[in-house]
This record gives structure tokens, sequence and C-alpha cells, in this order.
């Protein structure tokens, strides 16, 4: 098993790793962000060389590379978008707000909202150099380096959760109440937009976690998709230099941010290495003391719940994948296989909704 996890990581490294030249539908006038950049971001000064950087992220991603510094663009993508989609300037005021705190992420130079420019709203931010991770088992690192590198990642998330942000400027950033239970309803709405086939277990569910919501002991900001390698980290030392891909960033319950780091132990990749220890990767109930004792916490509540919760929502977004196939709108020449996994993930959601009190 181990060999397959690692080809299939190596695969998706290679897929997403460094830049490529700018994809026909993603290219826009250089000369135009050229002059926007010398109007709009101090110390700017070209040529400019624009390249790409691989991936399959919702907002395109570029390099802007310079004779003495690289910046980093991101910006809607092209087209007709849904309202609230692909919001660029969430990204940018959250990022903005945290910077001068002293959390790790990019420092932020200028945001755009004129779409007479390159076509879209854009925000240029800095380019952080470092090391990004893929292979959840950190191969290439001592068990010593891995402890750490797994440790600061989660202290990390403790202090976002810490951040009082009302004190920094996103009391609106979000609403502060019932946060589990719009995002229930968001992904219900998905899979249902996307059904192609009925499960038993998705209607159960579908039923069983509106009635069943935790409560919310606290508003904080949560990412949304905080995992190893959404960060860079530095180049020789276990520390993160900087969270990325705040997409999916608002405010909410700080413990469905943990729970959805917690499942790379409980059904994830963590969970396939045989002794924790040995390896040098804190076991769950570390993880979990380690982010108790920084936030205040005595335990996790509900943890059966929020294993539920984040299996359902993984079902939900990978039927939405297989919804495409089935309307003809799929990239993804693999996205048929992914019905099978949203079957599996219904029957492992229900399995922890049981542990959780739920019966059929």
């Amino acid at each position: 098993m181990a060999a397959v996890v690692d080809t299939a990581e190596q695969e998706r490294e290679a897929l997403n790793t460094g830049t490529k030249d700018v994809a026909e539908s993603h290219r826009f006038d250089e000369a135009a962000l050229h002059a926007w950049m010398q109007a709009n971001v101090a110390g700017y000064a070209g040529p400019l060389e624009v390249r790409q950087f691989k991936g399959g992220q919702s907002n395109p991603t570029y390099q802007l590379i310079t004779p003495t510094k690289k910046y980093v663009m991101r910006r809607k993508p092209p087209g007709n978008l849904l309202p609230s989609a692909h919001a660029v300037d969430r990204e940018y005021k959250v990022i903005s707000a945290l910077g001068p705190t002293g959390f790790p992420v990019a420092k932020t130079y200028g945001l755009c909202v004129d779409e007479n420019v390159i076509g879209t709203w854009f925000y240029i931010m800095d380019m952080v150099e470092g090391r990004i991770f893929w292979d959840q088992s950190l191969p290439q690192c001592e068990p010593a380096e891995r402890r750490a590198i797994f440790m600061d990642k989660i202290k990390v998330l403790a202090d976002l959760h810490n951040t009082d942000y009302a004190k920094i400027g996103l009391e609106d950033f979000g609403k502060p109440g019932n946060y589990m239970g719009r995002q229930v309803a968001r992904w219900t709405k998905q899979y249902k937009a996307s059904e192609t086939i009925h499960i038993p277990e998705m209607e159960r569910l579908i039923e069983w976690l509106p009635k069943t919501l935790p409560e919310q002991e606290k508003t904080s900001i949560v990412h949304g998709d905080y995992r190893l390698d959404n960060m860079i980290f530095h180049a020789d030392q276990p520390k993160v230099k900087a969270v990325l891909d705040w997409e999916l960033c608002t405010l909410g319950d700080p413990l469905a941010d943990f729970t959805y780091l917690l499942m790379n132990w409980i059904n994830g990749a963590l969970s396939q290495i045989p002794d924790l220890k040995a390896h040098g990767i804190p076991t769950l109930e570390e993880a979990v003391e380690h982010y108790c004792s920084l936030t205040g916490r005595h335990g996790l509540h509900d943890l059966d719940w929020f294993c539920s919760y984040n299996t359902f929502r993984l079902a939900g977004i990978l039927q939405g994948i297989v919804g495409r196939v089935r309307d003809g709108t799929a990239n993804s020449p693999h996205a048929a296989q992914q019905a099978d996994r949203v079957l599996s993930l219904a029957q492992a959601s229900w399995m922890f909704a049981q542990r959780a009190g739920a019966t059929a």
C-alpha cells in the first residue's frame, strides 16, 4: 500500500510543482499589468516575465518575474462566474489583515477590481520561497524533523484560531453563528444537484446531520482547506513560512478546521503508517493534546460527529465531479472513477454517525 501511495503522491507533485507557459485560455494583456504595477506596487520595476503555476487552482495563479524580485498574482478566471465564487478580494483581505500580526502569510502589494486592466479582478503578493511537502509521510525528512514540522503545522492553525478577528478588521468577514448548519446545507445542496445514483447512507446523513449539530462554542477565522501541501516551509527549518490558498476562508467553527486536519490520521495517508511514533509523526492523541493546550480547550467534543461531517463533505465534493461527468463538463480523465469513492465515503460517514449515536 505504501508504494501505491508514494506513486500517487509523486504523480500529484509532478502535476502541481513549478510553472509553465501561460495557458491560452488564461492569457491577458501583460503590458496593461506592467503599467498597473508601476503605478500601484511600491518598488516595482520591469521588464516583466509572466509564468503560470501548474496545478488545478480554481483561481489562476501566476509567477511574475522581474530583474530584482518575484511576485505572485491570483486572479478570477475569465468567463461568466457565480456572484460569490472566486472571491480574490476576500483572499486579499484576510491575508492583508493577518500579515501585520506575524501570522505566516505572503506580503500583499495591491488589489485591482478594475476589469479593464486584465479582464478580471486580481491581487499581487510576494513570492515566498521554500519547501512544499506533497507526501504526508515526509520521506525526505528524519523523524525529529517530521515531528517538528507537524507540531508547527498544528501550532500555526491554533494561532489562526486564537487571532482576534474583530481586532484586525475582519468582524464582517462572515456570519458569527450556525457555521456547521450552513456547511451541512451547502454540501447537501451540491450533492443533490449532482446526484447520479441513490445512496441510502447519504439520505440518512442528510436527515441526521442537521438535527444533531454540535454547539458552536467559538467563532474564529477558519481556513477551510488547511493541509500540508497548502503551506510553504522554510528551506532548512521545520517552520511554516506561509499558509496558502485562502479561497474557502471565512468566520466559523474552529473545530471544523481542526477535525478536517485530523482526518489525515483517522482515514487518510497517516492512517497507513504502522508506527507513527517511530516514524516521527505525532499520534492522533498527541495532535489533539497539542492543539487543545494551545487553544485553551479541555479535549474535543463530538469528534465522531465532525468525522461524519468531514467525510460527508468530501463525498459531496466528489459527487460534484461525478455530476460534471454526467453533464459532460468534467476536466479530469479520472473523474468517472470518483463515483465508487462517493459510495465508500458515504458508508464511512454513516459509520462515524452511528458511533456518534445515529440509528437507521
